[in-house]
C-alpha cells in the first residue's frame, strides 16, 4: 500500500472516529432525556448550517456544516424565575447581561406548549438531569475503554519478546550495533557457544520462568561470569542448554529498560530479541484509561500556557509539543502519519496499524470525557455542577426544615457561557491556523 493511500486511509479513519464519536456523545444525552420524557426537539451532530435532517416522531435529526461538535435541544432547559408566569421578561433588566439572561429564559419557556410544562428539563429530579447530562461524557468514557481494550488485548502492541531473533557469533564491545563487525581474535559469545538459535523462544532463565524480554534481560544483566540454565521451546521441543553470560560492558538503562546514557558491567548473553504483537491482560485498561484522563486533566489545567506554547510555535520558531492540544486538522494529520509509519511487525502490519489509529481514537474519546466535564457552561460540567449545587441546596433545606428553594437559575451563568464560546472559538481557530502551518510531526 503507498505511503499516499496509508495517509488518506488514516485521515479517513480519524474522521470518522471523531464524527461517530461526537455522534454518540449526543446518544448518550438523547436515550435518557427521551426515557425520562423530556421533549427533545433536535439531535444535531455539527454547528452551522444544516446539510441534512429528517424528522422522526418529535425530534429532528440532522448534520451540520462544521464538525466541531454536536447537540440535542430539550424544552425547558432554563427554569423561569420563581412566581413568574411563563414566558415573563423583567423590565428591571436594563443591564445588558441581565436582558440577556432574561431573553434566553424567554425563549426556553416559549418552547414548553401547554399542556407540556411536565416535560421540561428543569422540572425533572436532580437524578434524572445528572443522568442526561452526565451520559455524553459517560459514553465518550465507554468508547475509550471498549477501543483500547480492542487495541491492547484483541491487537495487541509491538514489544520485544523472548523469541530469538539474532545471535551474536563473539563478545562485541558496547558501541558495537551488528555481528559483521566481529575479528578473528574476539571471543565467542555465551548465547551460539551453548547452542542458542534463532527461531528459539527462552521460556525459562536460571530456574525462573520467563514471560517477556524484560524479564530475560534483566535475569542476564545479572548472571555475569556464572553457569545458568536456559530452557528455550525449539520446534515444538523443549530445550534445555547450559550458558555462562561474560561480564562486559553494557549500555546502562533505568527500570524502564531505556538508556541512561552510560555504561555499566552486566552479563551478556549475545541474543537478539524479536518484535511481536503482545496482548496485554483487559485488567491493564482500566490504569491506561486513567493515565489518559490525568494527562488531559493536567493539559486542561494548563491550557492557557499550552495555547501559549501554540502560538508562539505558529507565528514564531518554537516547536510543537506533540504531547499539547491539538484540532480536529492536527489530528488527522497525526492519525495519517501514524498510519505510514513502517510496521514493527511485518507480519501482522495491519493489526499493528489498526491497533495504533485505535489507541488514537481512545485518547480522543478521553480528551471529549475531560473537556465536557469542566464545570463551565457551555460544557456538560457546567449543567452537572448547577444540577449538583441544587442538590445540595435542597438536601440543606429539607434537613433545615425550610421551604424547597427551588431549581438552581443555571440561565445566570449564560454570560460565563457566552464568554467561554468566544474562547472556544478563538482556541479552535488558534489550533486550526497552527495544525496548517507548523503541525505536529511524528517524524521528521
Amino acid at each position: 500500500m503507498s505511503d499516499v493511500l496509508l495517509l488518506v486511509v488514516g485521515i479517513l479513519v480519524a474522521a470518522v472516529g471523531v464524527g461517530v464519536s461526537i455522534a454518540l456523545h449526543e446518544v448518550g444525552h438523547l436515550l435518557p432525556a427521551k426515557r425520562f420524557g423530556v421533549r427533545v426537539t433536535q439531535y444535531m451532530v455539527g454547528f452551522g448550517p444544516t446539510l441534512w435532517s429528517r424528522r422522526r416522531g418529535e425530534t429532528e435529526y440532522g448534520v451540520k456544516a462544521i464538525p466541531l461538535g454536536g447537540y440535542i435541544r430539550m424544552i425547558g432547559m432554563f427554569a423561569p424565575r420563581p412566581g413568574d408566569a411563563p414566558g415573563t421578561l423583567r423590565a428591571s433588566s436594563t443591564g445588558r447581561f441581565g436582558l440577556m439572561v432574561e431573553e434566553a429564559r424567554r425563549q426556553s419557556a416559549e418552547e414548553v406548549a401547554p399542556g407540556e410544562e411536565h416535560r421540561a428539563f428543569y422540572r425533572l429530579s436532580v437524578p434524572k438531569r445528572l443522568a442526561i447530562m452526565f451520559g455524553g461524557p459517560f459514553v465518550n468514557l465507554v468508547l475509550a475503554f471498549a477501543l483500547l481494550a480492542v487495541a491492547l488485548s484483541a491487537l495487541g502492541t509491538p514489544q520485544n519478546t523472548p523469541l530469538v531473533s539474532a545471535v551474536s557469533r563473539c563478545v562485541l564491545p558496547a558501541s558495537a550495533t551488528t555481528a559483521t563487525e566481529c575479528a578473528a581474535g574476539d571471543p565467542a559469545a555465551p548465547g551460539a557457544a551453548a547452542g542458542l538459535r534463532p527461531g528459539d523462544r527462552i521460556v525459562e532463565f536460571d530456574g525462573e520462568r520467563v514471560r517477556d524480554w524484560q524479564q530475560v534481560s534483566a535475569a542476564i544483566r545479572a548472571a555475569g561470569g556464572r553457569e545458568v540454565e536456559v530452557v528455550v521451546v525449539r520446534d515444538g521441543a523443549r530445550v534445555v542448554l547450559r550458558a555462562t553470560p561474560v561480564l562486559t560492558e553494557r549500555p546502562a538503562v533505568d527500570a524502564d529498560g531505556d538508556p541512561t546514557g552510560g555504561t555499566v558491567q552486566v552479563g551478556f548473553l549475545g541474543v537478539t530479541p524479536s518484535v511481536e504483537l503482545v496482548r496485554q491482560p483487559l485488567s491493564q485498561v482500566p490504569a491506561l484509561v486513567g493515565d489518559q484522563v490525568a494527562a488531559v486533566a493536567g493539559i486542561v489545567l494548563n491550557l492557557p500556557q499550552r495555547l501559549v506554547d501554540v502560538a508562539q510555535a505558529a507565528f514564531g520558531s518554537a516547536e510543537r509539543d506533540p504531547n499539547g492540544p491539538m484540532g480536529v486538522v492536527g489530528i488527522g494529520r497525526v492519525a495519517g502519519e501514524l498510519n505510514q509509519l513502517p510496521p514493527l511487525v511485518a507480519t501482522d502490519a495491519l493489526a499493528e496499524r489498526a491497533s495504533r489509529l485505535l489507541t488514537l481514537l481512545a485518547s480522543l474519546n478521553v480528551a471529549l470525557f475531560v473537556f465536557n466535564m469542566i464545570p463551565l457552561l457551555p460544557f456538560d460540567g457546567g449543567h452537572i455542577a448547577g444540577a449538583l449545587w441544587e442538590g445540595v441546596k435542597r438536601t440543606g433545606a429539607r434537613l433545615l426544615r425550610r421551604p424547597d428553594p427551588g431549581p438552581v437559575d443555571v440561565a445566570k451563568a449564560l454570560p460565563v457561557a457566552y464568554a467561554v464560546s468566544v474562547l472556544l472559538i478563538g482556541m479552535s481557530l488558534l489550533l486550526l491556523y497552527a495544525d496548517i502551518v507548523r503541525p505536529v510531526r511524528l517524524s521528521g
